[in-house]
């Protein structure tokens, strides 16, 4: 008999590697792996003039992903052409393509999702998708996947407050930012530094004063070591020279590494609009970012020793396996990682 088939939707280099943990998990089916798409007439107009070359449906976060799935041996099927899949794992909701719709499904964050914006608000209150926002505020607010796998209690409180509906969710904690303490083992020649990470605010149209931040940076570091670490999408040509003509001489500037690491290495944070501060605040650094503090704390992802993605291929295998729909599932399913005990079905 043939194993059921598994597609996870890939997109940035932090979703594809979140995928690729959860299908480690998932041995006894065969996984496949497509960037994410869209198929309705707008979206594929859009990639196909290159407007959408900065998100994850085309550009570099694709070739990006293509080339670690090669890397990985993982078997690539872009657009679901090659198979009829059991069930499909999203890592954004905001675009999910109309022939996968039937299929059954299961949503994973992947971190952090902007803020939500007066223009966010009237998209959500129109009914338009949530790429419509013209960021990631809307991201697992759309109630078109059956099960949603979140960061926290925090998040999934977030998320209702956006029109989720609140059975769908299930704090699983989520990979790469479930065991932080791991990081702090590591090769990264700096300590002691004050780590600033930048957002791509400006690459995605929104308004962003890098001058002030860096200058507000500057003043937290007050004479200390500083490493600025740039967001992938950023336009480093653009970025660069300005950190350059603006920080004290002596910054460094990394565009690749392990950020977590550098976050582990630092002696504080300060941040725009980055995941990453919740590995500083699980590390227990001192934290300035764009956001209020004890919003972040409550949001924070679960510290699970790394086992997000074993609890998300638990839901995985006990809801491929269920004969019904997702209502039903929902109805009559609780994880075992919530109290070891699950409702038989």
């Amino acid at each position: 008999m043939s194993k059921k088939k598994i597609l996870f939707l890939t997109g940035s280099e932090n979703q594809t590697t979140q995928m690729h943990a959860i299908a480690k998990q998932l041995p006894d089916y065969d996984c496949f792996f497509s960037q994410s798409f869209g198929d309705t007439v707008d979206v594929i107009f859009w990639t196909k003039m290159g407007w959408l070359e900065d998100t994850i449906l085309s550009g570099h976060f694709k070739s990006e992903a293509e080339a670690y799935i090669e890397k990985n041996g993982l078997e690539y099927d872009y657009w679901a052409k090659k198979h009829k899949y059991d069930l499909v794992i999203h890592c954004t909701d905001m675009v999910v393509p109309h022939k996968l719709r039937k299929t059954k499904s299961i949503w994973v964050q992947e971190g952090m999702t902007d803020p939500v914006t007066p223009w966010a608000r009237f998209t959500k209150k129109l009914g338009l998708p949530g790429y419509f926002a013209m960021n990631t505020s809307m991201n697992g607010t759309s109630n078109l996947v059956d099960i949603y796998c979140c960061a926290s209690e925090g998040y999934k409180q977030h998320f209702v407050k956006l029109g989720a509906e609140a059975d769908r969710f299930f704090p699983t904690g989520i990979p790469n930012y479930d065991n932080a303490q791991a990081y702090c083992e590591n090769n990264f020649p700096h300590k002691d530094y004050v780590l600033v990470v930048t957002s791509d605010n400006r690459e995605m149209l929104n308004e962003d004063d890098r001058e002030e931040f860096i200058a507000h940076a500057t003043k937290i570091a007050n004479g200390r070591q500083m490493i600025f670490k740039l967001h992938p999408n950023e336009d480093f040509d653009r970025a660069i020279p300005e950190i350059q003509q603006l920080a004290p001489e002596g910054t460094l500037i990394y565009t690749t590494g392990n950020a977590h690491e550098m976050v582990a290495n630092c002696a504080e944070y300060v941040g725009q609009y980055s995941t990453l501060v919740y590995t500083a605040l699980s590390l227990g650094k001192p934290v300035s970012a764009y956001f209020d503090t004890e919003t972040l704390k409550a949001q924070t992802p679960i510290q699970n020793g790394g086992d997000s993605a074993r609890r998300i291929a638990d839901i995985v295998r006990e809801y491929i396996e269920y004969n019904g729909t997702g209502k039903q599932f929902l109805a009559q399913y609780k994880p075992n990682f919530l109290d070891n005990k699950k409702v038989a079905s």
